[in-house]
């Protein structure tokens, strides 16, 4: 089949001046005359058939046509250059950037990345944690896993983990002059919050208390921090599933009661669909799947042996 294409200068051209609104911008960037540019976007508005810019004294703008296509073309010659590139290094070695909150990485990433190194010891893992949201054409990120609705439109989405958000705390607390046996106990007991916005307010009216007061107790702004004032023993956490899940199995923290809220939001893997063909993000993308999906067989096992471990803790 043969393609009718424009010349590639013409597309370089068009894609600069789109970008910088400006021919004589476009100019400079490509290291051309302003006559250059013009006469190469005239061309290709030639080639095409279709006005591309609105030339109007001392500034273009761009058609609705010309604005559609120039989203195109700037991704097809990102493809052309991304490919390009990754002819002349190994994408199987080298750096590779992954964005994620500091709460996830400190608790559920950073134990684990040992077993990436093992599997891919070529593959040097940068992590990049911040509460804002990778920007992936200007600030270097490869991969991202992000907490949230999962809607983002224009990547490649791949669901890793749910959650369910429960109380938890040291082992210690179901024993003592008020163990923890029922959900009303807890007014006993300090409540550890943080700034996630499932609330003790909205635990404790799924689980039907009403006489204890939701707003005690200290606050942290990060969900590790309480996690790990519940480790130390400061009192009872509202946490996520995914955060714990290794307190849990290691019994530094117990789940005293089986009730839970189910958790809004989810952990994703996420990335420019143009990522994928990148063979550390392929790499980097399975080894989550494995993890989360080990890690779910851990805590399905956790669960079976529970009433065991629970009756023995009251027995006390």
């Amino acid at each position: 089949m043969v393609r009718s294409l424009p010349p590639l200068n013409t597309l370089r051209s068009f894609e600069s001046a789109a970008r910088l609104a400006s021919f004589s911008r476009a100019a400079d960037e490509l290291h051309v005359t302003h006559g250059a540019v013009s006469r190469a976007i005239r061309q290709l508005e030639e080639h095409l058939g279709v006005k591309l810019f609105l030339r109007r004294t001392r500034q273009v703008v761009l058609t609705p046509a010309g604005a559609l296509y120039s989203a195109r073309v700037r991704d097809a010659l990102e493809r052309i250059a991304a490919a390009s590139s990754a002819l002349g290094r190994d994408d199987a070695k080298g750096e590779l950037t992954v964005s994620t909150l500091d709460s996830f990485a400190s608790k559920w990433l950073v134990p684990r990345l040992f077993r990436f190194r093992r599997a891919h010891p070529h593959i040097d893992i940068r992590l990049d944690t911040s509460e804002n949201q990778a920007n992936f054409e200007t600030d270097g990120i490869d991969i991202a896993i992000r907490f949230g609705a999962g809607k983002y439109p224009g990547l490649s989405t791949t669901l890793l983990i749910e959650e369910d958000i429960f109380p938890v705390c040291r082992p210690h607390f179901l024993d003592g002059t008020h163990p923890l046996q029922k959900p009303s106990d807890l007014r006993h007991h300090t409540l550890i919050h943080d700034d996630y916005f499932i609330t003790w307010a909205m635990w404790l009216k799924m689980a039907g208390v009403e006489d204890v007061d939701a707003d005690r107790g200290p606050m942290f702004l990060s969900s590790d921090h309480a996690i790990q004032a519940a480790i130390q023993g400061d009192g009872i956490a509202l946490a996520r599933s995914a955060l714990v899940e290794d307190d849990l199995l290691a019994g530094r923290l117990v789940k005293p009661f089986d009730l839970s809220l189910p958790g809004v939001w989810a952990y994703y893997a996420v990335c420019p669909l143009r990522s994928l063909e990148r063979k550390k993000v392929q790499a980097f993308r399975n080894w989550l799947l494995e993890e989360c999906a080990n890690a779910a067989k851990d805590a399905a096992a956790a669960v079976v042996n529970k009433p065991q471990i629970r009756l023995t803790a009251r027995r006390h």
